[in-house]
């Protein structure tokens, strides 16, 4: 804003060719604003191709999860660290228990996967130079080319740090289960790179998940067993979990833009190895999460 005239003075407009440069240079910020948001959003594989799990922001209301000692709600890189606070808890040793389950999301829990032509460069490279682990995939779409042939797409696919050693070490006391809402065609070849030990004794994908009223795409983990009392499933997309909601630990979810995450072997790996010393790990989970509370806060009753 120029300064206000002096007494006696009269305003007089600023030259035609200064207003159009204050023009030129409103548009440049603006296309320079447009262009860091198309860098810190960029599409994953899902909104583009179909073939990943269904996303945490599924609602538009999605809130951060509370925690077990907050009458309020966190953000949800508070609520994931809150999950440590009291791993060295008593235990009860004097019964053989069956080893724990633990259900792995795929998706912005273990990776995250970018239709490679839609993946901007300095993403990618400012992501490697970080030291994130990565590969790239072809995989098989759903959908078919004008021959009547499978489509093929092509996925850069970044791993969240720690993974491999975090199912190495996830592996030596409990059974693991690999379930996703993305389709085979996309998720088998990805998992075959990231578990070369074959470290999942099961992968579930798409068609084994259900529909609710609420929501699609749910997690029903009584197709693994009728007695949950030992089985855990780890997501980052609480809806997920919905008709098992004692049984879930949500975590925070990773992209490109986080290689110095430590969820998995920080956050995640403590807190399963405290769970796999429980009888029961619904008491310990409810007390961290109230996930019951919070289903119903978003209009879906549970009843655990």
């Amino acid at each position: 804003m120029g300064e206000l005239p002096q007494a006696g003075e009269v305003y007089a407009p600023p030259p035609r060719s200064l207003q159009l440069w204050k023009s030129l240079l409103n548009w440049l910020s603006l296309f320079f604003q447009i262009f860091l948001q198309i860098l810190r959003g960029t599409p994953q594989v899902l909104s583009y191709v179909g073939l990943g799990g269904a996303r945490s922001f599924l609602s538009p209301d999605f809130k951060p999860l509370p925690v077990a000692d907050s009458p309020e709600f966190r953000d949800s890189a508070a609520a994931a660290v809150e999950i440590t606070a009291d791993v060295d808890g008593d235990h009860d040793g004097s019964r053989e228990m069956k080893r724990l389950t633990v259900v792995l999301d795929l998706d912005e829990t273990l990776v995250c996967a970018y239709e490679t032509s839609s993946l901007p460069a300095i993403v990618r490279n400012q992501a490697i130079e970080a030291g994130l682990m990565w590969f790239e995939l072809e995989c098989i779409s759903s959908d078919k080319e004008c021959e009547g042939k499978p489509k093929i797409n092509y996925v850069t696919v970044f791993e969240r740090p720690g993974l491999r050693d975090f199912l190495e070490q996830l592996s030596g006391f409990a059974d693991l289960v690999l379930f996703t809402a993305g389709l085979e065609g996309y998720a088998r070849p990805l998992v075959d790179r990231i578990d070369v030990e074959n470290r999942f004794y099961r992968r579930l994908y798409r068609p084994s998940t259900s529909s609710t009223e609420y929501r699609e795409h749910v997690k029903d983990l009584s197709c693994l067993s009728k007695d949950l009392c030992r089985t855990v499933i780890v997501d980052n997309n609480p809806f997920s979990f919905l008709l098992q909601p004692m049984n879930g630990i949500p975590c925070i979810p990773f992209s490109a833009g986080q290689p110095h995450d430590d969820q998995l072997l920080e956050v995640l790996l403590p807190l399963l190895k405290h769970l796999s010393q429980q009888n029961d790990v619904r008491p310990v989970l409810y007390e961290k999460f109230h996930m019951l509370e919070w289903f119903q806060k978003h209009g879906i009753p549970c009843s655990g």
